[in-house]
C-alpha cells in the first residue's frame, strides 16, 4: 500500500497538495511567469503525476479539477500560453461558471427527486 510507512506518506501528501493545487489557474499562472514550464525535469515530474488519474489515488482529491489541468498541461502550448495572466483569468471564470452550473443543476435534480418521495408518500397514504 502507498501508505505503508512514513516516507511514502509524506511523498502521497505532498504530491496529493501538488496536483490539488494545479486546480488553480493563477498559481499555474505564477509558474508559467517563474519558467517552470521551460524546465524539462519539471515537465516530466507533470507527466510522472498523471498516476493521479488512477481510480485508486483519484479517490483522494478534493478537486477533481485539477486532473483536468494536469491533462491539458501535457501540451507545450497550454503551458507557453499560461505565462499570460489573461489566460489565468478566463480560464478561472469558467471554472466559476461551470460551478454555479453544476450547482444548479445538482439543486434541481435534489428537487426533483423530493418532489417525486413526496408523491409517492401520497400515493401509499
Amino acid at each position: 500500500c502507498v501508505l505503508d510507512d512514513t516516507g511514502n506518506r509524506l511523498r502521497f501528501q505532498l504530491e496529493l497538495e501538488f496536483v490539488q493545487c494545479l486546480a488553480n489557474p493563477n498559481y499555474l499562472n505564477f509558474l508559467a511567469q517563474r519558467g517552470y514550464f521551460k524546465d524539462k525535469a519539471f515537465v516530466n515530474y507533470l507527466k510522472y503525476l498523471l498516476y493521479w488519474k488512477e481510480p485508486e489515488y483519484a479517490k483522494y482529491l478534493k478537486y477533481p479539477q485539477c486532473l483536468h489541468m494536469l491533462e491539458l498541461l501535457q501540451y507545450e502550448h497550454f503551458r507557453k500560453e499560461l505565462v499570460n495572466a489573461q489566460c489565468a483569468k478566463f480560464i478561472d471564470e469558467q471554472q466559476i461558471l461551470h460551478w454555479q452550473h453544476y450547482s444548479r443543476k445538482r439543486m434541481r435534480l435534489q428537487q426533483a427527486l423530493a418532489e417525486q418521495q413526496q408523491q409517492n408518500n401520497a400515493s401509499v397514504k
